[in-house]
Order: structure tokens, then sequence, then C-alpha cells
């Protein structure tokens, strides 16, 4: 994607010139460069990347979960630089927040896949994320609604339908959303149990 906004994080000066490179015959725009774990994490927070091509065990950062951090705050996607055999590809792979992953040495023809790829997959998450999270809040409030319909139908003595019309009524009299309305009926009835 033209113009995607990059940060590399890599200890080998000549890889991280390569990578800059390929990067930019691939359209992307380069906006950090860092080549410890501590300088990497304060520019990838300055600049706000929507990737990072990262050795996730840079100098420094021992005792630092770097991609866990980077996927914690969800800053962007990572791609790990991976210079060695199939089972370290899979361990690199399995850290958080990874996204993809680039071999050493670097072949120009795979940068642009597995940068989209990244991202492609980080926003795919994002958004799954942020629907699951509304769906739990919709399940909250369903039970937010529902204890307050219990109450009105035992208090009030009135079906389960009546319940929800009286709190739909309130909900439209007041111009207030349903949940506030049962929230405030509940709180009612606990402070007034008679």
């Amino acid at each position: 994607m033209f113009g995607t906004r990059i940060v590399i994080a890599e200890t080998d000066a000549a890889y991280r010139r390569k990578l800059k490179e390929a990067f930019r015959h691939a359209d992307y725009l380069v906006v950090g460069e860092a080549a410890d774990a501590r300088s990497a994490l304060q520019i990838i927070f300055q600049t706000e990347p929507r990737v990072v091509v990262m050795d996730p065990y840079l100098p420094g950062g021992e005792g630092i979960d770097l991609t866990g951090i980077i996927d914690e705050h969800r800053v962007a996607p990572v791609v790990a630089i991976v210079s060695g055999a199939q089972g370290e590809i899979e361990d690199y792979a399995r850290l958080p927040g990874v996204y993809g992953v680039l071999l050493k040495p670097l072949q120009a023809g795979t940068v642009q896949p597995v940068i989209e790829s990244a991202l492609a997959n980080f926003d795919r998450a994002m958004k799954l994320e942020k629907e699951l999270k509304d769906l739990r809040r919709e399940l909250e409030n369903r039970k937010i609604v529902e204890m307050a319909k219990g109450l009105l139908m035992e208090r009030k003595k009135i079906t389960e339908r009546e319940a929800y019309r009286h709190l739909q009524k309130i909900s439209m009299d007041r111009c207030i959303p349903l949940v506030r309305v049962a929230k405030n009926v509940i709180t009612h009835y606990r402070q007034n149990r008679d």
C-alpha cells in the first residue's frame, strides 16, 4: 500500500539498509530505525507506524517482551526478521503480535506480500476484537435489562412482556437508552427493599 509507514528495528545496519531500499521500491515509507530494544519502543510509540519490522530479540531487550508490549498497545502488526532454521521461524511466528516473518537474507519479492498480509491480518484481528467487545457489552446490557424485568415482575406482579413494555415506555418517554432505564430500576428497587 503506497506510503504505508514502517519502523525497522534491527541491529545489522547493512540489513536495515537493504530493508529500507526494498521498502522504498515497494512504495513504503520508513519513518524510523532502531538498533536496540529501548530505542525501538520509543520510536514505535512516537511515530505510530502501520507496520513494525523487527528482530524480536534486540539487544537491550533482555527481560522485555517487545512483541508483547507492541501487541498489548495494539500499535501495529510486527513482522519478525528471522535468520534461522524452520523451528526458529515457527517460534518467532508464535510470538504475540507477530503477523509475518521476513527471512535473512532478504528476498525482495517477498517484502510486499509479507507486509500486506501482516496488515490485512492485523486489521482483521482488530475488527474481530471490536466486534467481540461490542457483543460482550450487548450481552451485559441484556443481562441488566433481564434483571430489571425480573424485579418489575416480582414487585409489580406483572408479566415479562408487561415489564419489558414498561421499560420501553420509560425509555421512549424520557429519550434515554433502555439499559440506563434498567439500571435506574435496579438501583431504585435495591434502595427501596420493602
